[in-house]
């Protein structure tokens, strides 16, 4: 473990972004519902506008 943490991270795009494999802390949601809950919200919108105009 102690030569893992010594050797340098690997860089990508030029140095710019570099991977950690530590985790913060803070909720875990699944991409999933990251993406469906704005595209449910964005329906449900639109049934709303559709039924509910006047």
């Amino acid at each position: 473990m102690a030569d893992k943490k010594a050797a340098p991270l690997p860089a990508s795009n030029g140095g710019f972004m570099r991977f950690f494999e530590d985790e913060t802390k803070g909720f875990k949601i699944d991409p999933k519902i990251v993406v469906s809950i704005p595209i449910s919200l964005i329906v449900v919108s639109w049934v709303m506008e559709l039924f509910l105009s006047p």
